[in-house]
């Protein structure tokens, strides 16, 4: 679920302007996954830019309370949402923690990095959603610290169906600033994609896994 329609189609431009996210229908990227993909999408980026990342953390903070009221720490997934995530805590003057995809096999061998006690309410935030498995990852590690995880916000998904189907079968609610369907309205009104790369866009989309260039 967006926040937004306005601020996704924003957010959208944002991304798009900066590189962050890079739509390529002709010449296909192959993701690490072994899919072939006509979109790229790095946010980390977005940390490079102040006014861009500026205006992403004040709306994820704003949307946090709205929905949730203030959590007792906000916890981000490594390593992509670290940064952004250590920035929506800083504005909401809440502690941060971060969770890694696994506990580190030495030293204090914690998966999750910082303070938190067991029963505080926490808010994840990610910087992308593809299927939602290594999010997701960071919530069951959450919860078997005995913390409330009371939902998670992300800058931008895919959109997948199998993400909706993760996220309800495991009881998450994902908000997110922009999404797919945001991204193709607002690459096509700027002339960013003509109409037949729409199409292209549109039908990766519907089944990425399976997905080639025709």
């Amino acid at each position: 679920m967006i926040f937004n329609k306005d601020i996704a189609k924003k957010t959208a431009e944002a991304l798009l302007q900066i590189k962050a996210i890079k739509l390529s229908p002709n010449d296909p990227f192959t993701w690490a996954s072994g899919w072939n993909s006509p979109i790229y999408c790095d946010n980390r980026i977005v940390l490079s830019f102040p006014p861009i990342r500026n205006f992403i953390r004040e709306k994820m903070a704003i949307h946090i309370e709205k929905e949730y009221g203030k959590p007792d720490v906000i916890a981000g997934v490594a390593t992509g949402a670290i940064g952004i995530g250590a920035l929506v805590a800083e504005y909401l003057g809440l502690p941060f923690i971060y969770v890694r995809p696994e506990a580190k096999k030495h030293g204090r061998q914690n998966q999750i990095e910082g303070y938190i006690e067991k029963g505080q309410s926490v808010v994840v935030v990610e910087d992308l959603i593809s299927t939602g498995k290594s999010s997701l990852n960071a919530v069951k590690a959450l919860k078997e610290a005995n913390v409330n995880v009371k939902g998670m916000v992300a800058i931008f998904s895919y959109g997948f169906e199998i993400a909706s189907k993760n996220f309800e079968k495991n009881e998450v609610i994902l908000h997110t600033l922009s999404n797919y369907e945001s991204l193709l309205e607002q690459a096509l009104d700027t002339k960013y994609i003509n109409a037949e790369e729409l199409e292209t866009l549109a039908e990766w989309n519907s089944n990425p896994s399976k997905w080639k260039l025709k």
